[in-house]
């Protein structure tokens, strides 16, 4: 007896949701940046549901190169971030305005 893949969309939305609404709400650096690495979990999620319910190992594949690129992001993501606390000792979005004339 197997999960039926309605459930696993649900999940999904329900994480993407919450990782939209940290996105629009939050003013911290690295709150928003976990609330992306949410909204891409919850696209692997779909990814693995339907990959196992078509019998497919694309969707797998996709998901663990997802992941690698997602690692990758958050170490460069931290590094920007570290940049910016060091030039303006603060995290908050609502300070950063670098690109403004």
């Amino acid at each position: 007896m197997s999960v039926p893949v309605f459930y696993y969309v649900i999940l999904s939305a329900i994480v993407f949701l919450t990782g939209i609404v940290g996105v629009l709400i939050r003013r911290n650096i690295i709150a928003i940046l976990l609330s992306i690495e949410l909204m891409l979990n919850a696209t692997n999620i779909n990814f693995v549901a339907f990959s196992d319910h078509l019998q497919v190992i694309g969707g797998q594949v996709f998901v663990f190169f997802a992941l690698t690129v997602a690692a990758a992001e958050v170490a460069i993501g931290l590094a920007i971030i570290i940049a910016l606390h060091r030039s303006k000792s603060t995290i908050n979005v609502e300070e950063f305005n670098l690109l403004k004339w």
